[in-house]
């Protein structure tokens, strides 16, 4: 399946590829503040990812250079050069402590060429092994707090089926909240939780808070207070509605309902959205309670309990707000 042209997959791709540049220009617009110039003392300045060089604003002068970029350092003009350039490989990423750039040593007695090690640097190789270790499995609180929480992350990503896209966005935020201290005092699931919610949120992934703090055991009130926390201190801003249609369709094919009475829901529902008594309301239940209704007015035999299953609602939520539709089509 393509769309306009461009993998699916590349698409996920590239919206990984943004988050991991945002948080990098980020980290790097951090540490240019502090950058002053030599010459006119002015910390006003410039990084340049393809020279790899931080330049002062003001009077020009190369402050820094040989800095680590992480752009392509080939170009390609054809599809045949692009082809033939291409290279297999880890790629980085945010939702890795240390974003897949570890130095690892090898326990093995040999060398790349595959030639064995000689006795007299045998003690030195040992000893590079054992401080690897040690790195390793004693690092510093911030890298420890990185692994629990990506370990945590990318069990919740093969429950709830979230693509590479929702995973890096996710892993961008975390960091940000540790990086501002959010963390201290607080579980990492539940700001784990409220991380990938509000990833889901930014990229229109249809994932409650209650699915993500159920996949990874924690409280949703808690998660739910982390989720406000962060949208405060990140300044999360201009989030997508969620739309009712949504959780309309997946409803519908949960409960098995015929596609008459989905139609029937969806007329329904573009009503109900427009009516004041449906605003402030949960876009679940309130889809729910729609088709539910849609069900009863095609004639088609539902229960309550079977829909709120099919739904991941309650059977209070549902009558309440089977109540609110019936006062708007009465």
């Amino acid at each position: 399946m393509l769309f306009i042209g461009i993998p699916i997959f590349h698409v996920f791709m590239l919206s990984s590829n943004y988050a991991q540049r945002d948080y990098q220009n980020e980290e790097e617009a951090e540490h240019n503040s502090d950058v002053e110039c030599s010459l006119c003392n002015s910390t006003l300045t410039i990084f340049d990812a393809e020279a790899g060089e931080i330049v002062c604003s003001n009077c020009g002068v190369v402050i820094q250079d040989n800095i680590e970029s992480l752009e392509k350092e080939w170009r390609a003009y054809t599809a045949e050069a692009l082809r033939g350039k291409e290279r297999s490989g880890m790629p980085t990423s945010l939702a890795i402590h240390d974003r897949g750039l570890s130095t690892y040593i090898s326990d093995s007695h040999v060398d790349a060429a595959g030639a064995i090690i000689s006795p007299e640097q045998m003690s030195k190789i040992r000893r590079l092994q054992k401080w690897n270790k040690i790195s390793n499995f004693n690092s510093r609180a911030y890298t420890r707090n990185l692994k629990n929480a990506f370990a945590l992350l990318s069990r919740i990503k093969d429950k709830l089926s979230l693509t590479d896209a929702v995973t890096e966005k996710a892993a961008y935020y975390y960091r940000k909240a540790l990086t501002k201290k959010l963390i201290k005092g607080r579980s990492i699931e539940a700001m784990i939780v409220a991380c990938i919610y509000a990833a889901c949120r930014e990229l229109s992934i249809l994932r409650t808070l209650e699915e993500i703090a159920k996949a990874a055991n924690t409280d949703k009130v808690f998660a739910g207070k982390c989720y406000r926390l962060l949208l405060r201190h990140l300044k999360i801003q201009n989030l997508p509605l969620v739309d009712c249609g949504n959780y309309l369709s997946r409803t519908a094919n949960n409960a098995n309902v015929s596609e008459k009475s989905y139609r029937k829901a969806l007329e329904m529902l573009s009503m109900v959205k427009k009516d004041p008594i449906s605003f402030g309301k949960d876009p679940n239940a309130l889809a729910v309670a729609v088709l539910y209704a849609a069900c009863i007015r095609e004639g088609e035999k539902v229960s309550q309990g079977g829909m709120a299953l099919a739904g991941n609602t309650s059977v209070v939520s549902l009558r309440k707000r089977f109540a609110d539709v019936i006062k708007i089509f009465s």
